[in-house]
């Protein structure tokens, strides 16, 4: 007998209505539709250059949780290079409340889960995503965003249009998922391109880990997909967990980037700086991988201290950028 499939479930994204005061969902296609939105578009051959930044916000650590994720933030906030994507893992309802708060993400983003708490509602932590409203459109305001070039109206500048938005059920203890995103292909119509905020399971998981990453592949893999990002904290805990790259074909872009370095922690992300009582070392815990898209830079972003015993994060965040 077969299990059911993975359950997928239709999800907002909003942008901050400065008028009313209040967070409002931005009309994006409805999931369930058969095809991808079409909205006339165009193929073209221009690139885009995106940035993308993924921070596991640490949670379980209770103290000071809504201080620290407001720290983390305007650490990424101040980077001279603007995030046009954040992924957050570990989100919990106080550092949600606290994000939805912020002045530089009402004015400059459209994020998930602003509408509601439904993702918070039995568990302790989630995910977020934030875009930049300068990169990303709606495709039904789309006629609203256009400008004047020489007397004729263009389409708004380099923004990329959004077609929907899912968290897909993966199997889990815990009740993760994969949060998505789906942006048009701009060089190929009627296809999208997937941004996949993930948190893989946890601890010694390595077998619901597998089918995750299988999941994962396969969203990218499927017929109106044309490729896309998997980023967050993978729990990558040891080599079997690391193989799982290679073994769905997808491309981890600190290897492609840096190669297996032998340098020691090399591309860690977990416990840096961090001295643990029981010994354990740093780990290369969160990455960034991807198919049928190409990246330029990758960077480990260390997190500074609340106290002298009290860091933002156990988790460093990557700042990625690639080309589409």
């Amino acid at each position: 007998m077969s299990s059911p499939a993975p359950t997928r479930i239709s999800r907002a994204l909003s942008a901050f209505d400065h008028a009313s005061r209040r967070w409002a969902a931005i009309p994006l296609r409805d999931t369930h539709e058969s095809e991808p939105a079409l909205f006339s578009q165009k193929p073209s051959s221009r690139k885009h250059t995106l940035s993308l930044t993924t921070w596991n916000l640490w949670a379980y650590r209770s103290r000071s949780t809504a201080a620290r994720s407001e720290l983390i933030l305007d650490h990424v906030l101040k980077a001279p290079k603007f995030p046009d994507i954040i992924f957050l893992q570990e989100v919990s309802s106080s550092a949600r409340r606290s994000l939805l708060e912020n002045p530089r993400v009402r004015s400059s983003f459209l994020t998930t889960d602003a509408g509601d708490d439904s993702a918070f509602k039995g568990k302790p932590i989630a995910t977020m995503t934030l875009l930049s409203s300068k990169r990303f459109r709606s495709p039904l305001l789309a006629e609203e965003e256009k400008v004047m070039i020489n007397g004729d109206a263009k389409d708004g500048g380099s923004k990329l249009v959004l077609d929907s938005v899912f968290r897909q059920e993966l199997p889990s203890r815990y009740g993760r998922d994969a949060l998505c995103v789906n942006i048009a292909a701009p060089s190929a119509p009627g296809k999208v391109l997937r941004l996949l905020n993930v948190h893989l399971e946890s601890l010694d998981s390595h077998l619901r880990r597998a089918l995750q990453m299988m999941i994962l592949a396969g969203l990218l893999r499927e017929p109106e997909c044309a490729g896309g990002v998997i980023a967050g904290d993978f729990n990558a805990l040891g080599a079997e967990d690391h193989a799982l790259v290679d073994k769905f074909e997808l491309l981890d872009a600190w290897i492609a980037l840096h190669g297996c370095t032998t340098e020691p922690h090399g591309g860690a992300t977990w416990g840096v700086g961090i001295g643990f009582e029981d010994g354990q070392k740093p780990r290369r815990l969160d990455k960034v991988v991807m198919l049928g898209l190409q990246p330029k830079e990758i960077e480990v972003l260390q997190p500074g201290l609340l106290d002298a015993n009290t860091p933002w994060s156990d988790h460093c965040g990557l700042r990625c950028t690639f080309n589409i």
